[in-house]
């Protein structure tokens, strides 16, 4: 039986092109760090650390740890200032590429209804980010940050989407199986991989990332207004059931 609900969160949750928000995202970066890097080798060795993360399969490293000893080979230097100056940065010039999303009222009353529902939810969104961005962009989608059991960060998680093995260390940390899990996201490959494992998917259809031209099987697929109704009236009221 289901009583987890899984979320990705931008593009899903948090509507955006994800193309516009990766050009504001590095131009951000490079304004922020100009005075300490030169903007684009710090941008292409963020991009070839991220992708080494991404490869990662060492149970051992945490993403934040596989990105941080990629990232300071590829540097040549020590990145402590570098790591500090980001801290500064998610507090500060990140804020203001906010206007490159826009938030959809229903994202934050589908999450309302599925706890209310009393379903589990988890935030699973690819840990690429520290906590600190991916709370401040859960905030730009009007929901608490307290609205999720696991939020899956950059610090805490051992592997990335579209890995496997990302879906079962959530399993294994909130100690649930596949078949009591919905995952709900915009990226066929990184989201809809969780149904190998026997979870139940929703792929949101509306800024959808798909890298194939085969669309494999999902269980549901629909806009936000298809989500909504979907989790308010399809999905069982598990309080009712605890009667």
């Amino acid at each position: 039986m289901i009583d987890t609900v899984l979320f990705d969160l931008d593009g899903t949750l948090l509507p955006m092109d994800m193309e516009d928000f990766l050009h504001s995202y590095f131009d951000a970066v490079a304004k922020s760090f100009h005075r300490i890097s030169e903007p684009s080798t710090l941008l292409r060795n963020i991009m070839k650390a991220t992708e080494y993360m991404v490869r990662n399969t060492e149970k051992t490293k945490t993403n934040q740890r596989a990105f941080e000893e990629e990232f300071k080979r590829l540097m040549g230097c020590d990145i402590a200032p570098l790591m500090d100056r980001f801290e500064v940065f998610y507090t500060t010039d990140f804020k203001r590429i906010r206007d490159t999303v826009k938030p959809q009222p229903l994202c934050a009353k589908v999450v309302e209804t599925v706890r209310d529902k009393g379903y589990q939810t988890v935030l699973a969104t690819n840990p690429l980010f520290p906590r600190i961005a991916i709370e401040e962009r859960i905030r730009w989608a009007g929901i608490d940050v307290d609205s999720f059991c696991l939020i899956t960060t950059f610090e805490e998680m051992h592997y990335c989407k579209p890995q496997i093995e990302y879906y079962r260390e959530i399993m294994e940390i909130i100690g649930k199986g596949p078949e009591n899990c919905l995952m709900v996201g915009n990226d066929v490959e990184e989201d809809m991989v969780a149904r190998k494992l026997g979870m139940k998917t929703f792929l949101v259809d509306v800024h959808l990332i798909h890298r194939t031209k085969t669309l494999p099987p999902v269980d549901y697929m629909g806009g936000y207004e298809d989500l909504y109704n979907f989790v308010l009236g399809e999905l069982p009221d598990l309080r009712e059931r605890a009667v």
